[in-house]
């Protein structure tokens, strides 16, 4: 307070002044004293100042984008379509065009190769704090997550969501704006965000190492994408078992759904996910080059595998899918509460 307290009174000695940070301050004393500030981080004119527009990527970095093709022995398109996917997607204007992140871009033009750099230059700690004492429901970010507008920028410590954190400490982005609600959509902005986001979150909601649960996320992949159900299923059970025995919280359907949320999320960097199907209400959708597989999760003791089979038939999970042409391949699992592991499955 002191400190900002100056500059109010120095007005006559300033010729411009810019404050950045990652949260805002707001609700506390020192804006009586410092009350002549343009708040820009939701302004038009401002949008694009902190990243790099499309136009400027193909009318500044076209050698940059060249060479990282020959590098990597693809197609300017190819590479474009890759740098547009992992570093694209930043709003800061409920409309208008999107921006790129610098640092990462930059990054990977230097080095002449594709890396989440910007994610990979710190560990968001206090994040998953705040995520862990707020009791988020993850699935909310399937389909993006709906904030008022006086709320996206107003962030105090104790809040009863870290959606705010979220948005102004980069994780979330502006993917959309209802004027009549005055509400916005946020996303993740990109798939660097998106991949690197779980796969730290992934560790800690699991109280396992991370060197102990990325390897088998590729294992996985694999399974499913060669059609290999029973190797996936028994990966599976042996990705749970990471679990330390004493994690209480590892009592219920919703626990279990959540980790196999995460990591579904952390298949899609390698295959097409979607956790929900067009009809509702499937507890996850995976897509690969020839298959589609349809999930149902039960816990022990409120269903069996069967169970969950039937209702994928009656709830018609599979119809959305139908004139797809892929094989589409059922999977009831429930898990064990009492080995905190699956328990049986069955694929039809």
């Amino acid at each position: 307070k002191p400190f900002y307290g100056v500059l109010k009174s120095a007005d006559a000695a300033l010729r411009f002044v810019m404050l950045t940070g990652v949260t805002r301050f707001s609700k506390v004393s020192i804006f009586s004293d410092m009350n002549q500030l343009n708040e820009i981080g939701l302004s038009r004119d401002y949008a694009a100042v902190c990243g790099i527009t499309e136009a400027e990527l193909l009318d500044y970095f076209t050698p940059e984008l060249n060479a990282l093709a020959a590098e990597d022995n693809k197609s300017f398109e190819e590479t474009f379509a890759l740098i547009r996917r992992n570093f694209n997607g930043y709003h800061f204007y409920k409309s208008g065009e999107s921006v790129y992140n610098p640092f990462s871009v930059l990054n990977t033009f230097s080095k002449r190769e594709i890396q989440y750099y910007w994610f990979a230059s710190g560990t968001p700690t206090f994040l998953f704090h705040e995520l862990e004492r707020t009791k988020f429901d993850l699935s909310k970010f399937d389909g993006g997550i709906s904030i008022d507008g006086t709320d996206i920028n107003d962030y105090q410590p104790g809040d009863t969501t870290p959606v705010p954190l979220l948005y102004q400490s980069g994780y979330l982005t502006i993917a959309g704006y209802d004027a009549d609600k005055q509400r916005y959509n946020l996303d993740f902005p990109n798939e660097e965000v998106r991949y690197g986001f779980f796969s730290n979150l992934l560790p800690r909601i699991m109280r396992a190492p991370r060197e102990r649960t990325g390897f088998y996320i590729g294992e996985f992949s694999d399974s499913l994408r060669n059609g290999e159900m029973e190797t996936f299923f028994t990966q599976l059970k042996a990705f749970f078992a990471l679990i330390p025995y004493d994690l209480n919280t590892a009592k219920d359907e919703k626990y279990f759904q959540t980790i196999f949320y995460v990591t579904l999320v952390l298949l899609g960097h390698y295959i097409d996910v979607e956790v929900k199907s067009a009809t509702g209400r499937a507890d996850a959708v995976v897509k690969t080059k020839d298959s589609i597989y349809v999930f149902e999760f039960k816990i022990d003791k409120n269903g069996t595998a069967d169970e969950a089979l039937k209702q994928i038939d009656e709830k018609g999970y599979l119809v959305p899918y139908t004139a797809d042409g892929r094989r589409l391949v059922k999977a009831g699992v429930v898990f064990d509460t009492e080995k905190r592991t699956i328990g049986e499955w069955k694929i039809s």
